[in-house]
C-alpha cells in the first residue's frame, strides 16, 4: 500500500528526442493525468538530443533554440489522458506546423497517476472537513489544495470584499492531509490558516478541498495512542495467539495470492493466455510419456 501510494503521489516525467518512442505508464487501478508538455527546444543539442546530422553539415544550420509547438499539450491529452499506458513515435508531424523544421526536437511531459475512483470534499475556511471510509478500507490522499483557486468554490463562493481575484495556494497542503489522514479510515481537520498557514493576502476568503480514495489493501495501520500498551510481549503474543483463529493467516495469504493472479489475468490477458495453453501442453506431453513408460514396461 505504501508502495501504491507513493506512485500514485509522485510527480512522473520523460522525454524523447525525435525519432525515439516516448512510453507513459501508470500502476493498477490509476490513469495517466497529464499535468503538462513541451515540443521543441529551448537548449542546445549538445545539451539534450543531439543532432543526427554529421558536424560539418549541422555548423551550417544555426540552431534554434527558442523553439516550441503550441499544440503538444492538447497532442498529449489525445493521445495518453485517462489510459493506463501509452506510447507513440515522436516526430514533428505529430503536432501540425513544425516552427524550425532544420532544428532536432524533443518531447518533455510531465504527468501523474489518478485512481480510477477517488472522492472530493471541499470546506470553506474555519470548517471542519471530515474524511471516512467503510470498514476494513482506509484514505489515500491524492491532492489537498488550501487557498483560493482561480476558478472558484461552487461550495464556498467568493465573495468581493474589494480585494482582487488572486490564484493562492498552501505549499504544505498536501504534506499536512497525508500526515494526519493517510492508511486510517477516519480523519478530521480544520480548514484554517492556524492548520494551513495563510498563503493569501489578508482577507482573501479561503477553502480546503481534498481529493482521496478509499482503499482496502491490507496495511500496518499507526498504533492507537489512546489505548494503553500492552503488559509485556510475552503476554500479547500469547493473547494474540489465543484469539486469533486457526487458519487465519494461510487463509489470508490464499487469498492474497488469489487477488495477486486476478490482478495479474486482468492486465495481461495476452501473456495470461500464452501461460495457459503452455501449462496445457507441457500437461499433455509429460501424460503422454507417462502412458508411453506404462506400455514399455508392462511390454518388458
Amino acid at each position: 500500500f505504501a508502495g501504491y501510494i507513493s506512485q500514485v503521489l509522485k510527480n512522473y516525467s520523460d522525454h524523447a528526442c525525435d525519432g525515439e518512442y516516448v512510453s507513459l505508464r501508470c500502476p493498477h487501478r490509476t490513469t495517466i493525468s497529464i499535468q503538462s508538455s513541451f515540443y521543441g527546444r529551448i537548449v542546445p543539442s549538445h545539451q539534450l538530443c543531439p543532432s543526427r546530422y554529421p558536424r560539418s553539415y549541422a555548423t551550417l544550420i544555426k540552431e534554434d533554440v527558442a523553439c516550441s509547438v503550441g499544440t503538444s499539450l492538447q497532442k498529449m491529452l489525445d493521445e495518453c489522458q485517462d489510459r493506463r499506458s501509452c506510447q507513440f513515435l515522436v516526430n514533428s508531424r505529430l503536432f501540425g506546423t513544425d516552427p524550425c523544421p532544420a532544428t532536432g526536437k524533443y518531447l518533455l511531459v510531465w504527468y501523474k497517476c489518478r485512481p480510477n475512483e477517488y472522492k472530493s470534499k471541499v470546506a470553506c475556511e474555519d470548517d471542519k472537513l471530515r474524511l471516512s471510509c467503510k470498514k476494513s478500507m482506509v484514505i489515500a490522499i491524492y491532492s489537498a489544495i488550501f487557498g483560493r483557486t482561480q476558478g472558484g468554490s461552487l461550495e464556498c463562493p467568493y465573495q468581493n470584499l474589494g480585494m482582487p481575484m488572486i490564484e493562492c495556494q498552501s505549499a504544505t497542503a498536501l504534506q499536512l492531509m497525508i500526515k494526519r489522514c493517510h492508511g486510517k479510515r477516519s480523519c478530521s481537520i480544520y480548514a484554517s490558516t492556524h492548520e494551513f498557514g495563510d498563503p493569501c493576502y489578508p482577507g482573501i476568503q479561503k477553502h480546503l478541498n481534498v481529493i482521496y480514495t478509499c482503499d482496502n489493501t491490507p496495511v500496518l495501520l499507526p498504533v492507537d495512542e489512546t489505548e494503553p500498551p500492552a503488559l509485556s510481549s510475552s503476554s500479547s503474543s500469547s493473547s494474540s495467539s489465543s484469539m486469533e483463529p486457526v487458519g487465519v493467516g494461510t487463509e489470508m495469504a490464499l487469498l492474497s495470492n488469489i487477488l495477486a493472479a486476478y490482478a495479474f489475468i486482468t492486465e495481461n490477458p495476452e501473456r495470461a493466455a500464452l501461460y495457459f495453453v503452455s501449462g496445457v501442453c507441457i500437461g499433455l506431453v509429460l501424460t503422454l510419456l507417462a502412458l508411453v513408460l506404462r506400455v514399455s514396461c508392462r511390454t518388458d
